[in-house]
């Protein structure tokens, strides 16, 4: 079943069991995202806010919060619309009739990437001036700068050859007619937006906020640039995107959206945006960003406001990342013949952690795909690369880790990418948008056939270096340790020490991972460090140009003094929650 706006879509949540209406007031500052996150992780339904302090409209949430949730939303496995356009394009390659006449059903499906335009729309039953201040608007950790609506689909034309563009930034309130624009690195409005400062003008936007499942789905995919992913979003439902032309610019808007904001950005115009709490599970911090300047409004009569909360994992962008690259991995491999599966980490922030099995054809063609890989749209704000054989599952971890204990070689298989571009949440490098890379090759022939199946501790670690309070094996490959101290102290003593020598990595972490959560520590990792400044091995030298690495390696995933804060919840509003949990589920 395909849909085109967002309650018929909520409907049939509803008629399924997955939405839970709420009658109890609540409050859009801070109260929603702890019912939202604690909802996330005991897998209830979505929920339906009808009465939210100071809002004209009722809010939703967590309207893709599971697996199922997207598969009703798609009416199919999210990964079977990249195989069906792989199989497609492989069958009538050479064309026949025979092929289209196999593959007729996706043949149509690809058809509908056209959209289509509407004289009146639901969108517009309601047009006027901008009233963000009716809006339930959520302020989703204690320490964001302010409100942010943080599921907006945000559309833009470059100035300079029409390409449209769809994505999701985050937009801080300011007031009812005017809010931030966080566009960040390698963001194709954030393009247009550079094109139209360049030529002295103003970008004109468009945003949409309540689209249909398969539009918000298709404005966080890594499409590759020029791709409009209004566009796209039509493949994906299946059927055409109805779009109506806005009211104050030259724009069309999704027809059947809950609310449309119209208006521009302004060239030089800049403005204080954040703090805010982001899905890396840290604050991202405050910065001069552009200003949307709102127009018009336009919204349904019985308009729903929609919401996600992002920060720690798990929340609902887990299953939202997780079902992009479910749909385009199979897309991928049109490309790359030898990538067999890829897989980015929600709990490393997706962008921190890809796990890429290669079938290799030739030695060393893993490092040229993981090259690729870097330097591929989105795909290049990647921080830790991992490459793994065919016969490896890169969306398990304990399998990757032994591929690790296995084949990975420092001194052939480490390669470290210094002074390179980073994500813009990235808080770990030398500067904004300035970090590193590393790629860990594990495709290789084992390094020895011996490697024992058990692995021999020391039995204090603790008495290795001060400050350990905790530790942990996983997977024989990876001794992970907890500290107050120093992370760097505690990495020097025990990668130099010769009784950790059978170990392959040695990570040290803060006091606020749990370190037996699998889930956490895989957080508590992965955002922590940058490769140049806090990677080591218990040998290093250079040969010619060529460093090369040896021995144990240390990675201090310690929090530090400059990064930004993890995102913690205010007590009040914990204590608050929990004395009206069986409220909220009357």
């Amino acid at each position: 079943m395909a849909f085109t706006d967002l309650q018929s879509f909520l409907q049939l949540l509803e008629k399924e069991g997955e939405l839970h209406r709420v009658t109890e007031q609540v409050d859009p500052e801070l109260e929603v995202t702890e019912i939202a996150t604690r909802a996330v992780k005991e897998k209830l339904p979505a929920l339906l806010f009808e009465n939210v302090k100071g809002a004209n409209y009722p809010l939703v949430i967590n309207s893709m919060a599971t697996l199922r949730r997207i598969e009703l939303a798609l009416g199919r496995p999210p990964e079977a619309l990249g195989e069906d356009i792989v199989r497609f394009v492989e069958d009538v390659n050479p064309p026949n009739l025979g092929s289209f006449w196999r593959n007729r059903k996706t043949g149509w499906r690809l058809m509908k990437i056209r959209p289509k335009t509407v004289r009146s729309a639901m969108v517009q039953e309601v047009v006027g001036k901008p009233r963000l201040d009716q809006l339930p608007i959520l302020k989703c950790w204690p320490e964001d700068g302010g409100r942010f609506v943080t599921l907006p689909l945000v559309m833009s034309k470059d100035p300079k050859t029409g390409a449209g563009n769809m994505g999701m930034y985050r937009m801080q309130v300011y007031d009812q007619a005017t809010t931030g624009m966080h566009m960040q690195i390698q963001k194709g409005g954030g393009f247009h937006y550079q094109n139209a400062e360049k030529m002295g003008q103003p970008l004109e936007m468009a945003v949409a906020v309540g689209g249909d499942p398969s539009l918000i789905l298709a404005a966080i995919m890594p499409l590759p640039e020029g791709l409009d992913e209004v566009a796209f979003s039509g493949i994906v439902r299946g059927q055409r995107t109805p779009m109506v032309r806005a009211k104050s610019i030259d724009m069309k808007v999704p027809a059947q959206a809950e609310f449309i904001f119209e208006g521009v950005l302004r060239p030089g115009v800049r403005r204080l945006e954040g703090p805010f709490g982001d899905h890396f599970g840290h604050y991202s911090a405050a910065g001069d960003h552009p200003v949307f300047e709102i127009t018009r409004m336009a919204n349904r009569k019985n308009a729903i406001y929609p919401a996600t909360v992002v920060g720690r994992p798990p929340q609902e962008d887990r299953y939202l990342g997780d079902a992009a690259q479910l749909a385009l991995t199979p897309l991928v491999r049109l490309i790359r013949r030898e990538v067999k599966d890829m897989w980015a980490y929600y709990e490393a922030g997706f962008h921190n952690l890809l796990v890429v099995s290669v079938d290799a054809r030739y030695q060393r063609e893993p490092i040229k795909t993981a090259l690729g890989i870097l330097g591929d749209g989105q795909l290049s704000l990647t921080k830790n690369l991992i490459l793994v054989g065919p016969d490896v599952n890169p969306r398990d971890y304990r399998q990757v880790m032994q591929a690790i204990r296995r084949n990975f070689d420092p001194e052939k298989d480490f390669h470290l990418i210094a002074r390179t571009a980073a994500d813009t949440l990235d808080f770990t490098g030398e500067a904004l948008h300035k970090g590193s890379k590393m790629i860990l090759d594990a495709t290789g022939s084992p390094i020895n056939e011996g490697v024992p199946n058990a692995v021999a501790l020391p039995g204090k670690i603790t008495a290795i270096a001060s400050g350990i309070s905790n530790y942990r094996l996983v997977g024989k490959t990876m001794l992970v340790v907890q500290t107050a101290g120093s992370g760097r102290e505690v990495i020097k003593k025990l990668v130099e020490n010769p009784l950790i020598g059978n170990v392959k990595i040695v990570v040290a972490v803060s006091e606020d991972v749990d370190i037996e959560d699998n889930e956490n520590l895989l957080w508590g990792i992965f955002t922590r460090f940058d490769a140049v400044l806090d990677v080591s091995f218990s040998s290093a030298e250079f040969r010619g140009l060529a460093p090369i690495y040896s021995g144990v390696m240390g990675i201090d995933a310690t929090w530090k003094q400059g990064y930004q804060k993890p995102l913690v919840m205010d007590p009040e509003i914990i204590e608050k929650v929990d004395s009206k949990w069986s409220l909220y589920w009357k």
